[in-house]
């Protein structure tokens, strides 16, 4: 009854229909937890512990690529131990599943960046076209170095030679939502990793 209560619910708020813990149901499509919010956390916590080792007194700026990155850079941010900064872009590849292979600049960077330490924070790197463009871009405005933190990765769909120094998941060629990353603007709440499987 409190199942049948909860999916009536989901359903007239958001759209959502949940068949038990580990599945939801998103517009048409069906995914499964793949990764717990436990786990999510305690990979966050490591790269900060890293990243506040690797950048001590160097004061980085943190650049988190919207709308993908907001949760993880957040958390992220929060759990440095070492003064940085943080500012945002927009740029858009994706539409619904499929990355359409075209990157647009939506919302730029104003910041002077002459001189400073940049760590890209993204959501996720599958082909690399989008992480490419941003770091020539981001080259031509004379920093002292960037690096790229993501939370994802997907090896076998890369396409582009990146250097990705601070990663928290290797994952297969799956599409995946939850954390900040969604399917359609949707999802993007869920405090788990949710891989599709329908």
């Amino acid at each position: 009854m409190i199942r049948f209560l909860c999916r009536k619910i989901c359903n007239f708020v958001a759209n959502f229909t949940f068949y038990a813990m580990s599945t939801v149901k998103i517009n048409d499509k069906t995914f499964a937890t793949s990764i717990t919010e436990a786990q999510i956390k305690q990979r966050v916590k490591e790269l900060a512990e890293q990243l506040s080792k690797d950048f001590e007194g160097k004061n980085p700026l943190l650049i988190g690529v919207l709308n993908g990155s907001f949760i993880f850079a957040a958390d992220l941010i929060r759990e440095m131990t070492t003064p940085c900064e943080i500012s945002f872009v927009k740029l858009a590849s994706y539409q619904g599943t499929t990355s359409t292979g075209k990157v647009h600049e939506v919302l730029g960077i104003n910041e002077n960046l002459s001189g400073r330490h940049i760590i890209i924070v993204e959501d996720i790197v599958d082909t690399g076209r989008t992480m490419k463009q941003m770091v020539e871009s981001l080259g031509t405005r004379n920093p002292a170095s960037v690096h790229i933190c993501t939370l994802f990765v997907k090896p076998d769909k890369l396409e582009e030679q990146l250097d990705i120094e601070y990663a928290a998941f290797s994952i297969p060629n799956d599409f995946i939502l939850g954390y900040g990353l969604d399917y359609d603007q949707q999802g993007r709440w869920l405090k788990e990793i949710y891989t599709l499987v329908s």
